[in-house]
């Protein structure tokens, strides 16, 4: 049987960030938890599927083998280095993120594992011309984010200083309470889950350990990217919590308008103008392109509205070896402030037209004659 795609699953959408998640994967947790559910075959592969799913989506680098090769790259991680779905796992692991949410910190939960925090993911919109996404460059960028307090060293503490153990929960991190026939764990309120108490806290950080900032980073984007693409800068997002690591960060790209292009993936289109003599007779115009101008031949009669097509004078996505084309719709331009010679030479030259019209003006007899059986049948 085919698997639901993993979002669907949760019922978030393709951004949803890690709150969101957690909270999708609460409420399904909840709702579809064997304990809740007993002898209910249906409710325990809802279970199963929503947590196989919130695993995925929560792991960065699980999530983005999943965005780019669907199952297929999460299967073949998993091939890798083994795994599979636990029942016992699934139970610890839901008292702990769930359960622990709503008392403090369950036995099973990630708070209490070593109390190293991993920094948070960070999200930036990096606005290009057409040019730099074509051709690539290198790119510098400022990021607001929270850095590693330099002071203290990350641990908050003022220097020379040390933590100390919480005496409320003995350095664990986490007192049990009774609640009903259920003995769970919860945070300590003392020290947050942290287990150590900063008695001397650093004056540059507040005790935090970490302190906001801005930092330039150089981002190289690949030839041929485009509106929505992705680039992934590991380790550069927020830093960790008590010497954890950071988090990653994502640069979405975002393709300003062109004033000549417009793209459609690897295509390119434009409008090139012409004069009423030039699509008459015919001749050559110079159009642009991303590698410099290149020669339209004009064959004689060209009507406005006809399109040319420039081979290979597209754009080389960055997930493609192939170059797209470029699409040129010829716009007839009619001349304006017209003297009055000129006028006179137009009038005299519509004259010599319309002694033939149906030579020289085929789509208008055309249209005249369509507008007139129109008339015909609304009369009839």
């Amino acid at each position: 049987m085919a698997k639901r795609d993993y979002y669907e699953v949760l019922g978030v959408e393709r951004s949803a960030d890690a709150a969101e998640l957690k909270k999708a994967y609460r409420r399904l947790a909840m709702k579809f938890h064997p304990d809740r559910n007993p002898d209910d075959a249906d409710a325990e592969a809802s279970f199963k599927e929503a947590k196989e799913a919130y695993e995925v989506l929560n792991d960065s680098g699980k999530r983005s083998a999943y965005d780019q090769y669907g199952h297929a790259g999460v299967e073949a991680a998993a091939g890798a280095g083994g795994g599979g779905f636990n029942p016992g796992d699934a139970f610890g692991d839901i008292f702990g993120d769930v359960f622990g949410d709503i008392f403090g910190a369950g036995a099973g939960g990630r708070r209490g594992r070593g109390n190293v925090f991993r920094g948070a993911d960070l999200r930036y919109e990096l606005d290009l011309d057409l040019e730099t996404a074509v051709f690539g460059d290198s790119v510098n960028i400022t990021v607001p984010t929270l850095a590693s307090c330099e002071t203290c060293e990350g641990s908050g503490a003022k220097p020379g200083t040390g933590k100390t153990n919480c005496q409320t929960c003995g350095g664990a991190g986490q007192v049990r309470m009774q609640q009903g026939f259920f003995s769970v764990q919860q945070t300590c309120p003392k020290c947050r889950g942290a287990g150590q108490i900063v008695e001397d806290p650093c004056g540059a950080c507040r005790g935090q350990g970490r302190v906001r900032d801005e930092k330039t980073l150089a981002v190289k984007v690949p030839p041929g990217v485009d509106n929505g693409d992705r680039i992934r800068l590991s380790g550069e997002g927020e830093a960790g919590e008590n010497g954890g690591p950071a988090g990653d960060l994502y640069v979405d790209i975002r393709v300003r308008p062109h004033a000549i292009f417009k793209r459609e993936g690897a295509d390119l289109s434009c409008s090139v103008p012409v004069s009423i003599t030039t699509a008459a007779l015919g001749g050559s115009v110079d159009v642009p392109t991303l590698d410099g101008e290149v020669s339209l031949k004009i064959p004689a009669e060209t009507q406005s509205g006809k399109v040319f097509r420039l081979r290979g004078k597209g754009v080389k996505p960055v997930r493609s070896r192939a170059t797209g084309d470029l699409y040129c719709q010829i716009e007839v331009e009619t001349p304006v402030k017209l003297t009055s010679e000129q006028k006179a030479m137009l009038k005299q030259f519509e004259e010599s037209l319309a002694a033939k019209p149906d030579k020289h003006r085929p789509r208008h007899t055309s249209w005249t004659d369509g507008v007139k059986r129109f008339f015909d049948n609304m009369a009839s």
